[in-house]
């Protein structure tokens, strides 16, 4: 399962809407509002968190992954050292956010987030890009 930044993973594209990923995936396991009246659908099968934001018309715009096969340029991630899959990537600035027992690794030009718990990354989360005009740079073409 390729995670590929700033567009999305597998063949999601981030700016779809929840119908074409649907059309792909089926319906989610699992949906509901959060407090922001974004949608958030779960798809048990892939490990998946799909946010679609509500300011953006529904278009999808997050995902979390935290699926055994998910690759980040062709290296497995989950239940990988992360400080060992930090050095193999090519991207140098890291922000480490420390919480209970979790941290989250931040690498901004990717919107990237390792997050690691007993020094194994457990789920990754990437968000689309936004572009030098403040807005997101959406990938799916409708």
């Amino acid at each position: 399962m390729i995670i590929n930044l700033k567009n999305g993973v597998d063949q999601l594209l981030f700016g779809m809407k929840q119908n074409h990923v649907e059309a792909i995936y089926g319906k989610p396991d699992k949906q509901y509002k959060d407090e922001d009246g974004n949608v958030i659908c779960l798809y048990n099968q892939q490990k998946w968190s799909l946010t679609f934001y509500e300011e953006e018309d529904f278009r999808l715009g997050y995902i979390i992954c935290s699926h055994a096969d998910a690759t980040i340029l062709d290296k497995k991630v989950i239940g990988k050292n992360i400080d060992e899959i930090k050095q193999a990537l090519p991207f140098k600035s890291w922000t480490k956010e420390d919480f209970d027992t979790t941290e989250n690794h931040f690498n901004e030009s990717n919107w990237l987030i390792l997050q690691s718990e007993y020094n194994d990354i457990i789920r990754v989360e990437i968000g689309a890009i936004i572009n030098d005009k403040d807005e997101f740079d959406w990938k799916f073409k409708a």
